[in-house]
């Protein structure tokens, strides 16, 4: 896909969510562009849940360069761009949106963003593993599809509502994907969390159910560690926040944006030199 140009000018991108303003997006983009010395910025903006429709047609007028999409917004977002992108016509979500020929696409970046974070960050292949996701949301679909596509031998959907997990699985359409239990994260090699707790472990999980030998990816990256990371820490498992996935997922939106690789490099510096926005 080409990347899309203002024409002359500075370029705007934007994040759209509610709430939004703990976004670490625009410091991740803004460090991008002044690294790739492009005239371009990125704001974020709380849009009311029920208005991502609207944000879009704004995005239209404005002429907007991209936009990133957050909660609550992903699904509506998917129903009013003109085409979508194969992953996220998979799982009716969207988290980017880009022009292109005059269009505006959406496209999904999370499951993407999670294999690379994964492997970048923490030599971790889900070909061949037992997996545990947590939750059965947007972020979850999104997770699974990634995890399955991958190779990974087993992904045990544990769900709160048996029947958001079996949805799923139906989504998954492939036998190594199933409706699982918080009993299966004992046998896991990988539990990846995409529920909304932090200051708790989520599902009825608890300590014993953790140890070494096992990756867990908590995808909440506010609070940076969360029961849940540091009940896995404690017990002996490597345990980290979501933080790789978000940069990865932003870089994969940033090169279908502008059509050049984000510098992760500068992108790393910029946070580490932001402490306070990482403990927000």
């Amino acid at each position: 896909m080409t990347a899309w140009s203002p024409g002359g000018g500075t370029g705007v991108a934007a994040v759209i969510g509610s709430p939004v303003s703990h976004s670490l997006s625009p410091l991740i983009h803004n460090a991008a562009f002044r690294a790739l010395g492009m005239d371009w910025v990125y704001v974020a903006f709380d849009v009311p849940a029920g208005q991502g429709g609207s944000a879009l047609e704004a995005m239209r007028t404005l002429g907007l360069g991209g936009l990133n999409v957050t909660m609550p917004h992903k699904a509506a977002v998917a129903t009013a761009v003109d085409r979508l992108a194969p992953a996220a016509a998979a799982l009716g979500v969207v988290n980017t949106v880009v022009r292109h020929h005059g269009a505006l696409v959406g496209e999904s970046t999370d499951g993407a963003g999670l294999l690379a974070a994964l492997e970048a960050d923490l030599a971790f292949v889900p070909e061949g593993r037992r997996c545990v996701v947590l939750g059965a949301g947007g972020s979850a679909r999104a997770v699974v599809l990634a995890l399955a596509g991958a190779g990974a031998r087993e992904v045990a959907v544990v769900a709160r509502r048996s029947a958001q997990a079996e949805e799923v699985v139906r989504l998954a359409s492939t036998s190594r994907v199933r409706a699982g239990s918080v009993g299966d994260v004992a046998g896991a090699e990988l539990v990846v969390n995409t529920t909304p707790v932090g200051d708790r472990l989520p599902l009825e999980l608890v300590p014993g159910d953790l140890g070494a030998g096992q990756l867990v990816v908590d995808l909440l990256y506010h609070p940076r560690t969360s029961a849940l990371v540091q009940a896995a820490g404690d017990r002996g498992a490597v345990a980290t926040n979501g933080l790789g996935m978000l940069v990865h997922q932003a870089a994969l939106a940033f090169q279908l944006m502008h059509g050049v690789a984000m510098p992760l490099d500068a992108v790393h510096a910029a946070l580490e030199a932001e402490p306070e926005a990482l403990r927000r």
